[in-house]
């Protein structure tokens, strides 16, 4: 019997897909899923009905004339597929984020809401991990309890007294060490793409399917968090109060803002790599289908 503790981040994704999520938009995420691989199984298993993304070469015309509704035909998979999380655990991901929401919470959502769709589809998740001072990695295994473990050592590498975050870092350890192909959901608060990270995007686009979904840092002058007491997880320092009571600084902090968001945007298209910035976990569903969205149609082209 599985420990409680051992299904929390699971049973809190899972509620929310429950709440947030109904029938169809379930169906088109595990669509949007499947259709980031290539190929098809070689036999036959069962009907399903056809949701948006579907191979329209898999409609069984036959059997949705006389059910009345549209079902694809459904294949075992040659062989299974896997989820590669790739997590930038450094201490600013411990902060709060621009909607004033846990980064923490908010990237292991992200990464259980991918890892469910892969269990679920049959696939196998892994998990690689890490700051400026040490990388970790899970060999991939399949199943809600496996994936349970992997968000929870990934909670627990956050926290506000680890070493600095190192996406260069993180991803040349990618690099090094992972061989077989792979989906490779990174997730990162970063927010800008250096040289050395892009150039090692460039080399991960040629061996996997690479999906980038980022997590904006948090607003200091936004009323909302005018009158809380902000400290900067990176250099301890409170952030004085006059800065966020200032109108012009919001103003000017607000435009920075958006043109790092847009320089990192347009980075990440130039790569060739599908992104998706993530606010809250209300938006993060959508989000997520999104960029599943995005990546069929980039494939496509």
């Amino acid at each position: 019997m599985t420990h409680p503790a051992r299904t929390a981040h699971l049973a809190r994704i899972k509620s929310r897909l429950s709440i947030h999520a109904h029938r169809k938009v379930r169906g088109l995420l595990e669509g949007d899923y499947a259709a980031i691989h290539v190929g098809r199984g070689i036999d036959f298993n069962d009907l399903r009905e056809y949701v948006r993304g579907d191979d329209v070469k898999d409609i069984d015309w036959k059997a949705s004339a006389r059910s009345r509704q549209v079902l694809v035909r459904r294949y075992v998979a040659e062989r299974k597929h896997t989820v590669q999380l790739c997590i930038s655990t450094g201490r600013s991901m411990a902060a709060m984020n621009d909607a004033s929401v846990s980064k923490r919470d908010l990237a292991v959502f992200v990464a259980g809401v991918m890892g469910l769709l892969a269990v679920q589809h049959g696939d196998l998740v892994s998990l690689v991990h890490g700051d400026a001072e040490r990388h970790h990695a899970t060999p991939a295994k399949g199943g809600e309890v496996h994936l349970e473990r992997l968000l929870m050592a990934a909670h627990e590498a956050i926290t506000p007294e680890g070493p600095a975050a190192d996406l260069a870092g993180l991803l040349r350890h990618v690099v090094r060490t992972v061989r077989r192909r792979t989906i490779l959901v990174v997730i990162s608060d970063e927010t800008s793409i250096s040289a050395a990270s892009a150039d090692l995007l460039r080399r991960l686009t040629v061996q996997h399917e690479v999906l980038f979904l980022t997590i904006g840092d948090i607003d200091p002058t936004q009323p909302a968090v005018a009158d809380r007491r902000l400290v900067d997880v990176d250099t301890s320092a409170e952030v004085p109060g006059w800065l966020r009571h200032d109108k012009a600084l919001r103003r000017e902090l607000a435009v920075l803002v958006g043109e790092e968001v847009q320089q990192l945007q347009r980075r990440l298209d130039q790569l060739g790599v599908v992104h998706e910035r993530v606010r809250d976990t209300d938006s993060a569903i959508t989000a997520v289908h999104r960029l599943l969205e995005r990546h069929r149609h980039a494939r496509r082209r």
